[in-house]
């Protein structure tokens, strides 16, 4: 029996093993961004919010502003901010519609969407008002 390997499962095995480096990367980055709101005075209402029409990384406010924050990881803060496409805001905005169903209490808050951009080295920005829903 061979050591090798055939191709495909070796190719197989680095796409699942950059995926792990990819999702632990996006988990750094987040932990990241949320440590760095609480810094600007936001308090965290909700992280990794997921429902079936879209997901939310932050959910955080700051006196009468609820952000509903995307945060991006790539090798440039403006590539991060180009790598977040109108079908991903859509699927945003969705699950914030979904959110504010769930809290009436949060609904009288002035909605905001943000971008945390990194570049991975303790270097976050927050693109405050990002974009606006097509509500």
């Amino acid at each position: 029996m061979s050591k090798h390997k055939p191709a495909e499962t070796a190719k197989a095995e680095r796409a699942i093993a950059n995926k792990k480096t990819a999702e632990r990367k996006g988990r750094w980055a987040e932990a990241a961004a949320r440590w760095r709101l609480r810094t600007m005075g936001y308090r965290i209402i909700e992280a990794n919010f997921k429902v079936s029409v879209g997901e939310i990384d932050i959910i955080a406010m700051r006196g009468q502003i609820l952000s509903f924050v995307e945060v991006k990881l790539r090798p440039t803060h403006q590539a991060a901010l180009e790598a977040i496409t109108p079908r991903q805001r859509q699927r945003i905005e969705r699950a914030a519609e979904v959110f504010l169903g769930l809290r009436p209490d949060l609904s009288g808050l002035d909605v905001r969407f943000d971008v945390y951009t990194t570049t991975g080295a303790f270097d976050g920005k927050l693109t405050v008002d990002a974009w606006r829903p097509g509500w």
